[in-house]
């Protein structure tokens, strides 16, 4: 599970934890936070081992998927959480073209070679499954320069994984997850109260997602339940898109 130390990706690291499986999550600076999230897996009784790789540098995508292989040579389940941040903090303040290096570089590029990484493995034993992470509106379209930024490389990681899933099977299967407006700490911390009333009202269920509604649509495709399912993209999104 890439990306894991926080919001999405911590629930959905909890959340097959609490499935009875063992988990290792990447991090890239929130050590911290990453190690708290072991803690919770272990009081779980599950195995938990958290792995600091920051995909924006050349060759850690390939790194962390051998660091990963050396500590659970079988590993069932891949998870693509990881994404670059351009909205909070001192990254809200970078230029475009900072922004836009950034996202391909984790979001796209980063999934695309840790697919690349574990696929062999998981051919090698007949059977596996990787869920990528992209956005609801990646396709639909959502107005504002950052927005744009986010729907290419998200649309990318779309089209690569449905490309994916045609090569990998029948042994591995190849989803993704496309969550829409989530509690996550830029909702937390960026929106105004204005800006959020005007998404709600946009959201038929009129609420936003908490991560655990992600980690069970994870959990799902992650299981045997959804053995006939693979190049599909779930919205988990409240019937927005």
């Amino acid at each position: 599970m890439t990306g894991a130390s926080s919001g999405i990706g911590r629930a959905v690291a909890l959340a097959f934890a609490r499935e009875g499986a063992d988990v290792i999550l990447s991090f890239r600076g929130a050590r911290d936070r990453a190690e708290a999230v072991v803690a919770e897996i272990h009081a779980l009784g599950r195995k938990a081992h958290a792995l600091q790789a920051d995909l924006s540098e050349p060759g850690t995508a390939d790194r962390l998927v051998a660091a990963a292989l050396q500590l659970f040579p079988e590993i069932d389940v891949w998870v693509n959480n990881a994404g670059a941040d351009i909205l909070t903090g001192a990254a809200a303040e970078l230029a475009d073209g900072e922004k836009l290096d950034r996202l391909l570089a984790v979001d796209l590029e980063g999934t695309i070679r840790c697919c690349w990484g574990i696929v062999p493995a998981m051919r090698a034993r007949g059977r596996g499954a990787i869920i990528n992470v992209s956005w609801d509106l990646a396709v639909h379209g959502f107005p504002g320069r950052n927005p744009q930024m986010f729907a290419a490389v998200k649309a990318g990681v779309l089209g690569f994984s449905r490309s994916l899933a045609r090569d990998c099977a029948p042994a591995v299967r190849v989803n993704v997850l496309a969550p829409g407006w989530i509690r996550t700490a830029f909702a937390d911390r960026v929106m105004d109260p204005a800006y959020l009333e005007a998404r709600l009202n946009e959201i038929p269920l009129r609420r936003m997602g908490e991560p655990a509604d992600v980690a069970h649509a994870a959990v799902f495709l992650a299981s045997d339940e959804a053995a006939y399912i693979t190049g599909q993209v779930l919205n988990v999104n409240g019937g927005l898109v």
